[in-house]
């Protein structure tokens, strides 16, 4: 019996298969659970009830169109082992599916569209439900319509799937366990009462609110083992229900503390490092099944194309590459934004600090920083605590906005909630005073963002630090940014792997200005809606430090 999964992985590590490294570091860890699940994990991995949704697929369903018209469908090997993961892993009390959403996204023309037609018969008849309803969703209908459409093609090449269903007018009847497959997008006139079992939702990427998603999930409350299926490539539309929820998928699929949801299979390909996109050996990368499924030979005529067209380029990146189109860059890499190593505070108490903070506007995430050396050490500590109102908390809380795991963070300490609409300053100044009383971590000087500061400044004041204003801006931050990006890439800035600070580091993108033929840069959000508030903490704390640096070794103890 075949372990795809395994299969897909030994081909990843061998290079065989190139991909992003969010799907390398998923199928890690699937593949790691399956022989070495952590202690009290509630879920086991059925190889054979995966193959037997594989063999359903590849039996009974057939293609429509192109050189493999009315052959069936043979998966790719990242094919296999997405489906095999999805249907294989159960609970072990109920032995139901442990996913309830998949979201793949992937460059056009990589095949979504026929197999997600093919896994929707396959849990229209193939998943042992009563009354399926199953849904072939977009923003619009005529995209709706295109998976829709392929699954009557399939029925009409099938005589298996054509004895047992009835194609009506709006949809595809099977009387055996009355259920449905149909066609439904936002711009229906109506979508009260729904049942589904599953859901696909084409092109995410063009919906500018959650309205559709939020009416599904809610619609499928009621079954047992719901499953949402969502496709897509990357798009133009910015700030809309793509980048929402674009970084808790990425956050999933990394594994981020406080983002272990067990329950979503985030296959994310897109290419690792936008300065790659002239590369072929990066393109898969984006594209899973390059020169099976998709021609290599028109994605190379895109790119030449690209190159001698600079207005073809962010339709390129964006679709063949899966990649936002924007003018920034990520500042680190995963690696580097990445340190597991800890310390007990004991090891830098009774010592000088370098503070930093930056205050938010009413409703938003505020941070302050410390920073800490210690003789005979290269590396440099980091303590920090964040602060958000609990409107905040409720709104999220209300809404399907999955921004990040407040509450979470605030039960393990890296979080103060602090009471009403806004964040209360005077919480900022007390952990800064709570530091040097118990345990005597003395900031010399304390760098803020002057344009909030507000009472805050005499307050701090009041209780003896020394407060610097920071001019916030390229001016200010560039080399202090790129000293700090060295430090992290030599992996000697120690933040005791605060999963607060690692999500902002990940969320902070460069952009990058010229002055005098000199580029200067500055930190700025990867996307509107992600928050670096750490990040810019800990960066105007580094302006301190390298202000400072002279004076600031001589009280290193």
């Amino acid at each position: 019996m075949t372990n795809w999964p395994k299969e897909y992985l030994k081909a990843i590590q061998s290079g065989e298969e190139v991909v992003s490294n969010k799907v390398r570091i998923v199928y890690e860890r699937e593949v790691g659970w399956m022989d070495n699940p952590p202690e009290g994990f509630p879920y086991y991995f059925d190889e054979k009830e995966g193959l037997r949704h594989i063999e359903f697929i590849e039996r009974f369903c057939k293609h429509s169109k192109g050189k493999f018209a009315r052959q069936s469908i043979q998966l790719e090997l990242f094919q296999k082992a997405k489906i095999q993961l999805v249907f294989g892993w159960r609970h072990k009390d109920t032995k139901l599916r442990r996913f309830k959403e998949v979201v793949d996204i992937r460059g056009r023309k990589c095949g979504k569209s026929t197999e997600t037609a093919a896994a929707e018969w396959d849990i229209f008849l193939n998943d042992r439900e009563n009354g399926p309803e199953v849904y072939c969703t977009a923003n619009k209908k005529d995209q709706a319509n295109l998976i829709y459409t392929e699954c009557v093609n399939m029925r009409t090449q099938s005589p298996e799937l054509k004895a047992i269903t009835k194609k009506r007018q709006s949809d595809i009847y099977c009387p055996g366990n009355m259920g449905f497959i149909k066609c439904l997008a936002s711009d229906t006139s109506t979508m009260d009462g729904l049942n589904p079992s599953f859901f696909s939702l084409d092109e995410f990427h063009a919906m500018k609110t959650s309205a559709m998603y939020d009416v599904m999930i809610q619609g499928q409350s009621m079954r047992e083992q719901p499953l949402a299926w969502l496709i897509s490539t990357n798009g133009f539309v910015r700030e809309g229900f793509f980048d929402s929820k674009y970084g808790y998928w990425s956050s999933v699929a990394t594994w981020e503390p406080g983002f272990e949801d067990y329950s979503v299979l985030p296959l994310i390909y897109e290419l690792n490092d936008r300065g790659t996109w002239q590369d072929p050996a990066h393109w898969p990368e984006a594209n899973p099944g390059l020169g099976r499924i998709k021609k290599l030979e028109t994605l190379t005529q895109n790119v030449e194309k690209a190159k001698r067209d600079p207005s073809f380029l962010p339709t390129l990146l964006t679709k063949d590459m899966n990649l936002p189109e924007s003018e920034f860059t990520s500042w680190l890499s995963y690696d580097e934004a990445v340190n597991e190593t800890t310390f007990d505070i004991e090891y830098i108490s009774h010592s000088y600090a370098i503070g930093g903070c930056d205050l938010s506007a009413v409703g938003d995430l505020t941070c302050g920083t410390l920073l800490v050396q210690k003789p005979n050490d290269n590396n440099i500590y980091v303590l920090q605590m964040y602060f958000i109102p609990q409107s905040k908390i409720d709104f999220i809380e209300k809404t399907s906005k999955k921004e990040a795991p407040y509450k979470l963070w605030a039960e393990q300490g890296w979080l103060t909630i602090c009471k009403g609409a806004q964040v209360n300053y005077s919480d900022v100044t007390a952990w800064f005073v709570k530091m040097v009383e118990e345990y005597d971590i003395r900031p010399l000087w304390i760098s803020y963002d002057r344009a909030l500061s507000g009472y805050w400044v005499p307050e701090m004041e009041g209780f003896g630090f020394e407060m610097e204003k920071c001019a916030q801006g390229p001016y200010t931050w560039n080399q202090p940014m790129r000293e700090m990006q060295a430090a992290f890439s030599e992996h000697r800035v120690i933040y005791n792997n605060n999963p607060v600070l690692r999500w902002c580091l990940l969320n902070t993108a460069k952009k990058s200005t010229k002055s005098d033929s000199i580029e200067m840069i500055q930190p700025v959000k990867i996307q509107a809606n992600r928050r670096i508030d750490g990040a810019v903490s800990l960066l105007n704390a580094w302006v301190g430090f390298v202000k400072h640096y002279d004076d600031y070794t001589r009280y290193i103890r």
